[in-house]
């Protein structure tokens, strides 16, 4: 039996699970559409369509796809949408952002993760800004974004990403310390936002800022 085979087989399986959890059928889409095995580490290949999320290297993960689903879900993109992604990672979460038809801006701080993400998304069609920077403040250069998403868990909701928002736009990000919540804002006018919060609880690694202690922060998972 092929490599090939059992890849897909698994993608089948993956699939089927996230929509018997609830995931809709356009988010469903994006996902068959996207190889996640192009993703993981090599050693990790047989992996790739397991819903969990595996280490990428730097103390990084890529995302359990469950938890990318129901961000992307939250997200709410439509196709031709602005979206800023903080916490390229992996680039996995950015693909799936550019299949469902996002012009994508992501920025992360780890300058050979963003390389990497970078060969991977060219070589399988897509091509968005990537960034390396500091992810807290953002990217005002580009600002409005119809939607921003963040893949690590902020210690309160980032207000500063917030603003960066048009008016209308939507803002997902986990939020909290040991375990996160997930929260979605939306910018309902100049001066106020709409807040949601799941109940469901999830684990990310750690937003870090430009000049925060690295060592002090247990990795978790994350993009």
């Amino acid at each position: 039996m092929s490599h090939r085979f059992i890849l897909e087989e698994s993608k089948q399986e993956l699939l089927a699970s996230l929509e018997r959890r609830g995931i809709e059928q356009r988010v469903l889409n994006a996902i068959a559409q996207v190889p996640r095995e192009r993703f993981v580490p090599p050693a990790l290949l047989y992996r790739a369509y397991e819903d969990t999320s595996l280490p990428i290297g730097h103390g990084q993960t890529i995302s359990q796809p469950y938890t990318v689903a129901y961000m992307t879900q939250l997200l709410n993109v439509e196709p031709g949408h602005r979206v800023l992604e903080v916490g390229t990672g992996s680039g996995y979460q950015t693909a799936i952002l550019c299949a469902l038809g996002a012009t994508v801006w992501s920025i992360e701080r780890i300058g050979e993760l963003s390389q990497q993400a970078r060969r991977v998304l060219n070589s399988i069609g897509y091509s968005p800004t990537l960034i390396v920077g500091d992810g807290w403040e953002g990217y005002p250069q580009a600002a409005p974004f119809d939607r921003i998403i963040v893949t690590a868990a902020a210690p309160e909701i980032p207000m500063q990403l917030a603003r960066q928002l048009a008016v209308g736009g939507i803002l997902v990000v986990p939020v909290g310390q040991n375990d996160q919540h997930m929260y979605q804002l939306r910018r309902v006018s100049e001066n106020e936002f709409d807040v949601f919060s799941s109940a469901q609880r999830f684990r990310f690694v750690p937003f870090i800022r430009a000049g925060h202690d690295e060592a002090a922060s247990t990795p978790r998972a994350g993009n």
